[in-house]
């Protein structure tokens, strides 16, 4: 149960920490229109 759940911990707080960078980024940035997913990484 150890490396599984971990594993899964991990790809949850990476996939929450890239949406909260996108948001923190489109939100700070003062231009809605830039929120359309262009900048994909």
């Amino acid at each position: 149960m150890g490396k599984e759940s971990t594993q899964e911990f991990l790809e949850k707080v990476h996939e929450k920490q890239r949406k909260d960078e996108h948001l923190r980024k489109t939100q700070g940035n003062g231009h809605p229109e830039k929120k359309l997913p262009n900048k994909q990484h």
